[in-house]
């Protein structure tokens, strides 16, 4: 499928080729849905932690006697249901992440990207070298372009001055090519490719 290249001035400077079999899959929420939760269940640190009744400090001692007090009998302080005693079934730290398949991985960024090209929030430009690395001028461009909040991806290396500008704009996020990936890619309005970024991501993916 064709796809017009623009410059970051906003001017059609040729077209490309965009490979079908990445970029016009058919969309499905399910692949998306649980790609997102694959990376966010990976991204949790799991280091909640709460103390066991083995782990209380105290004394190993008997509240009081077995017999005569009138009270229920009880072997410890530290059991889960007296005061001050341990956490029963509380959390311990894990690892939250699991496995999905690679080919699930591979066909879910497949349609994150076919998803923006089919409702038209797929750019490609040339190259996001600016020549006045200013984040003002940058947030001017962006404006100007429409892009709203944008995912912005270059090719294997990101341009070092368009990065630096870009940081401290709210809502533009830049990746490497390689960091392609799904959430981001869904959390952005737009998404927008460097004609180096597509043909890496086409041979990543094909």
């Amino acid at each position: 499928m064709k796809c017009d290249v623009i410059s970051l001035e906003n001017k059609k400077v040729g077209d490309i080729d965009l490979d079908e079999s990445v970029f016009g899959v058919d969309v499905r929420a399910d692949l998306l849905h649980r790609m997102v939760n694959w990376q966010l269940a990976k991204r949790q640190a799991g280091t909640r932690k709460t103390k066991t009744r083995s782990e209380i400090s105290g004394t190993t001692a008997k509240p009081f006697k077995q017999k005569g007090s009138g009270n229920a009998r009880q072997g410890t302080k530290r059991a889960p249901h007296m005061r001050g005693g341990g956490k029963a079934f509380g959390p311990v730290v894990r690892d939250h992440g699991y496995s999905l398949p690679k080919k699930v991985r591979r066909l879910a960024l497949k349609t994150a990207l076919s998803s923006k090209q089919a409702g038209g929030r797929l750019i490609v430009v040339d190259s996001i070298g600016i020549k006045d690395a200013k984040t003002s001028e940058l947030a001017k461009k962006i404006k100007g372009l429409g892009w709203g909040t944008a995912l912005i991806i270059d090719g294997p290396e990101v341009n070092a001055e368009f990065a630096r500008a870009a940081r401290n704009i709210v809502g533009v996020d830049v990746l490497p090519q390689q960091g392609a990936n799904v959430y981001d890619i869904l959390r952005r309005d737009t998404l927008v490719l460097t004609k180096d970024a597509v043909e890496k991501l086409v041979e990543r993916l094909k």
